[in-house]
């Protein structure tokens, strides 16, 4: 079967892509996964499905414009910068050439860790309040970072989605018209829809674990709250099961990262002989630091959260590692776990 790859740099993923949106027929696409916790997948994706995504996330905003590309065009997210940009009739601005386009109403999808840093500067800050959205995906939104991006001015809509799914499908909760999503055993989320996935490539084993009679099976814990919103939990492995006890590690870190004396940090779970998995604190300093030390930081996430939550080791580094997507490299976390933990 004939595959579009996207790959190359930004401005050879622009003109592919293009070629590709007036193609006809057009061959699926094919966008690889991050690997944050493993080799990359191939995901395949029908140019329907991306359409799909474009056309449903159009609708959900209200708008259509420019768009900015600050991720990698490569993976799924900057991917559907591109398309929706061309879509609407603009070639997307490429943020690390061109910097903030002048005026107003435009787009642009960060991942959490950007935006983070972004709100530490001003120039920063003025741009993205001249932004129509900052969709915000890729990992654990946090209320702290999204009560900052308030305070800022900057308007954020979270989406919660992956490449199998052609990218977020729900907003702030909510799914995209047409997308339906489930929880299942352990709340498990389950999505369906016409932004599905058909398969990874050369890889019809994993393709069969995941997707069954129409439903794309996430990696993902969530559940639904009052108001019928979906509230992502974390990665099912991010809960830590530590001497019998599940430590939620996406909350443990969303409380530090509160803490004034931290810039950043996240929460792993590491083997260990006595608690089977011990909850480590991955955490870079604010300046002019030094880190707050391991007990104030237990103390810290025992004043909100069960104490049995509270780290039990401390790895301070001068910035957290990150995937060329924006995420953190949680096999680099692990490695420097066995190096440098302080118990």
């Amino acid at each position: 079967m004939e595959l579009f790859w996207v790959r190359g740099g930004a401005d050879e993923v622009v003109a592919s892509v293009a070629d590709w949106l007036s193609a006809d027929p057009a061959p699926p696409a094919v966008v690889e996964t991050s690997g944050s916790t493993g080799a990359p997948k191939r995901v395949v994706l029908p140019r329907a499905a991306v359409l799909a995504s474009v056309r449903a996330s159009a609708e959900r905003l209200g708008a259509t414009g420019p768009w900015v590309l600050a991720l990698p065009a490569t993976f799924v997210a900057g991917l559907q910068v591109v398309v929706r940009s061309l879509v609407a009739g603009h070639r997307p601005t490429l943020l690390e050439r061109d910097g903030w386009p002048e005026g107003e109403g435009w787009f642009v999808s960060l991942v959490p860790t950007q935006l983070r840093r972004m709100l530490t500067d001003p120039v920063d800050v003025a741009a993205l309040r001249r932004a129509h959205t900052v969709l915000l995906g890729g990992g654990p939104i946090g209320a702290s970072l999204r009560e900052s991006a308030e305070r800022a001015g900057v308007h954020v809509v979270a989406t919660y989605g992956s490449a199998e799914t052609a990218g977020g499908c729900v907003y702030d909760g909510v799914p995209l018209d047409g997308v339906a999503v489930a929880l299942g055993e352990g709340g498990r989320i389950r999505i369906a829809g016409p932004t599905l996935f058909t398969g990874y490539d050369g890889d019809p084993t994993a393709t069969a674990e995941v997707l069954r009679d129409g439903w794309f099976q996430t990696s993902d814990a969530g559940r639904i709250d009052a108001d019928g919103r979906l509230e992502v939990i974390g990665r099912v492995d991010d809960v830590i099961v530590s001497g019998g006890l599940n430590v939620p590690g996406p909350a443990v870190a969303e409380r530090l990262r509160t803490h004034p004396g931290l810039a950043a940090a996240e929460v792993l779970g590491v083997p260990d002989p006595e608690w089977g998995r011990r909850v480590v604190a991955f955490v870079v300093p604010a300046p002019p630091g030094p880190a707050p030390g391991l007990e104030e930081l237990r103390d810290w996430v025992g004043a909100t959260e069960p104490r049995a939550w509270a780290p039990r080791s401390l790895v301070v580094l001068d910035d957290i590692p990150l995937l060329g997507n924006g995420k953190p490299d949680r096999q680099a976390l692990l490695a420097l776990a066995g190096q440098q933990v302080r118990p």
